[in-house]
């Protein structure tokens, strides 16, 4: 059939894109909690796939523009006049120097989203059957003589963000090509 030995060009980045910002426009959190409400008994796997199925936007939006940046620079353009293929110049030089300055985003992200179940833990919408540093918190509020309840998971949330902030500047720093020399 001559239809189908038609080229079709299906422009991806701009699908994607639109899926990006209509799921922007929803505030997380009530996109999060409207998820948990269809949900009969959530419990923390549900909840983190939840949470990293609304929180993916941030990371591809920073993704394309930093692939957009990378594009133009010229040792794209050299890999471009030696004859590469697009497959090699994407895979070789393109994303491991655009990965390096979105790894700490990622972590960032990651910070981002132990707040977020801490958050859903503490309003009471958290699996009912784990214990979690933002029930505990939410327990402490009823117990003011419980000083522990809310210093020992508080400090355990800081701690836990601090150390994967640290870790994607410390991947940034040992994957950024520019500083291996």
């Amino acid at each position: 059939i001559a239809f189908f030995k038609k080229q079709v060009n299906v422009p991806f980045d701009l699908i994607i894109s639109r899926m990006i910002e209509i799921l922007n426009s929803i505030p997380t959190l009530f996109l999060i909690l409207m998820i948990i409400s269809i949900v009969k008994k959530p419990n923390l796997y549900v909840i983190m796939g939840i949470i990293g199925a609304t929180g993916w936007t941030g990371i591809a939006r920073f993704i394309r523009a930093e692939l957009l940046r990378v594009r133009s620079l010229e040792y794209i353009e050299a890999a471009q006049s030696l004859g590469y293929s697009n497959f090699r110049i994407l895979f070789k030089h393109a994303i491991p120097n655009a990965l390096s300055p979105v790894l700490i985003s990622i972590a960032f992200g990651v910070a981002s989203a132990i707040l977020t179940e801490s958050t859903l833990s503490f309003l009471g919408l958290g699996p009912a059957d784990t214990v979690t540093w933002g029930q505990l918190l939410s327990y402490a509020r009823t117990i003011p003589q419980a000083w522990w309840l809310a210093v020992f998971p508080g400090f355990a949330i800081f701690i836990t963000v601090t150390v994967f902030n640290l870790m994607g500047e410390g991947l940034t720093d040992a994957m950024d090509p520019r500083l291996k020399q």
